[in-house]
C-alpha cells in the first residue's frame, strides 16, 4: 500500500484527502529521536510535513528509490534541503498563494500596531498607568498617507500592496527582477531610504540571510518602521535591536524570528518592538486550506498526474 509519513498536528481536512485516496497514514517523530523520520522514510512513499520539520540529506537518502515527493504546509521551503531532493528524484511541493491574503491581513496588523504602538498602550492602560488624556500621550506615526516599501514582489507583498489603497499610501516595491508594475525600484537601498514603512516579503536563502543589515538599516528614516513576516534571519536582529536601542528606527513589527521558537532577548527588551509568535497564515481557515492544498499535491504526484499547477512545485 502506498504509504505517507505525517507530522503532528496536521489538520485532519488534509489528512482526510489521503485517507480518502487509499493512502496508508503514519505519524513520523521529530528527526532525532526513537523511531526518527530518517528511519521511517525508506518504507514511505511521501512525507507531509511542517516548515518545523528539517528534512535533510539523512531523510531524503534513507528514502532514495521509494520516496517520490515531500509536501511542505508552507510557502518556504528553507527547511528542506532542496539539492538533496534532486539528487534522490524526490518532488517537493509547497503551498504558494492559500495563504496571501491572510498573511497580508497579519502583515496589516503588525504596521498598524507598530506605527501606532497600540500594544504599548494597552500595557500601560492594563496596569493602571493611564491617568487620563494627555496631547504627548501614546504618541505614534501616521500611516495614512505615508510611504510603503515592500521588499519582494511575490503574492503577499501584492495582497499587502492592495490594501495599502485605502490608508491612500504610495506603495513602492523591489524584486530581483524588474516587476514592470507602477513603483518598482530597482535598488534596495534607494527604497529603503525613501519609504516610511517597510514590510518584507522574500524567501530565505543564501542571498536574503541578514539582507536587512546594520549599514541597511541606517539607510531608512529614523521615523520609519521595519515589518517582517518573512523569515526570521532576513533581518539581523542585534543591527534592529541596536537601531531601536538608538532611537535610529521608530518601530518594528516582527512575526519571525532567528532561531525559533527561541527570540533574541535583545528583541525582547528593545523599545518600540511589536513581537508576534509566527502567526502570520494563523487561521483556521487558512490553515486547513494549507493541510489541503499540500495533500492533493501528493496524491497528484504520486498518481502521475500532469495536471499539478508548477507552482506549487517548489522543486521541478
Amino acid at each position: 500500500m502506498t504509504r505517507v509519513l505525517f507530522s503532528a498536528g496536521i489538520p485532519k481536512a488534509g489528512l482526510n484527502r489521503l485517507e480518502s485516496a487509499g493512502f496508508e497514514l503514519v505519524p513520523f517523530s521529530s528527526p532525532s529521536g526513537p523511531g526518527s523520520l530518517a528511519a521511517q522514510a525508506a518504507d514511505a512513499d511521501a512525507v507531509l510535513c511542517l516548515l518545523t520539520d528539517r528534512i535533510d540529506e539523512a531523510v531524503l537518502a534513507a528514502g532514495s528509490g521509494r520516496l517520490r515527493v515531500v509536501a511542505n504546509i508552507a510557502v518556504g521551503v528553507d527547511n528542506i534541503d532542496l539539492e538533496s531532493a534532486r539528487r534522490h528524484g524526490v518532488v517537493v511541493c509547497n503551498t504558494p498563494n492559500v495563504l496571501d491574503e491572510t498573511t497580508a491581513d497579519l502583515t496589516w496588523a503588525l504596521i498598524l500596531m507598530a506605527c501606532r504602538q497600540t500594544p504599548a498602550a494597552e500595557i500601560s492602560l492594563r496596569a493602571g498607568r493611564w491617568s487620563g488624556w494627555r496631547i504627548d500621550g501614546y504618541l505614534g506615526r501616521d500611516v495614512h498617507g505615508a510611504v510603503l516599501g515592500l521588499v519582494g514582489w511575490g503574492g503577499i507583498a501584492k495582497a499587502v500592496a492592495r490594501r495599502a489603497a485605502g490608508f491612500g499610501m504610495s506603495v513602492l516595491h523591489h524584486a530581483r527582477t524588474p516587476s514592470g508594475a507602477p513603483g518598482y525600484v530597482a535598488d534596495l537601498e534607494d527604497l529603503l531610504a525613501s519609504a516610511d514603512i517597510v514590510s518584507l516579503h522574500v524567501p530565505l536563502t543564501t542571498e536574503t540571510r541578514h539582507l536587512i543589515d546594520a549599514r541597511r538599516l541606517r539607510l531608512m528614516k529614523p521615523t520609519a518602521v521595519l515589518v517582517n513576516t518573512a523569515r526570521g534571519p532576513v533581518v539581523d536582529e542585534d543591527a534592529l535591536s541596536d537601531a531601536l536601542e538608538a532611537n535610529q528606527l521608530f518601530a518594528a513589527g516582527l512575526d519571525v524570528y532567528d532561531g525559533e521558537p527561541a527570540v533574541n532577548p535583545r528583541l525582547l527588551a528593545a523599545p518600540r518592538a511589536v513581537l508576534l509568535p509566527h502567526v502570520g497564515s494563523a487561521t483556521v481557515e487558512t490553515r486547513t486550506a494549507m493541510a489541503v492544498a499540500a495533500a492533493d499535491a501528493i496524491v497528484r504526484v504520486l498518481r502521475g498526474d500532469p495536471s499539478l499547477d508548477r507552482a506549487a512545485r517548489a522543486q521541478a
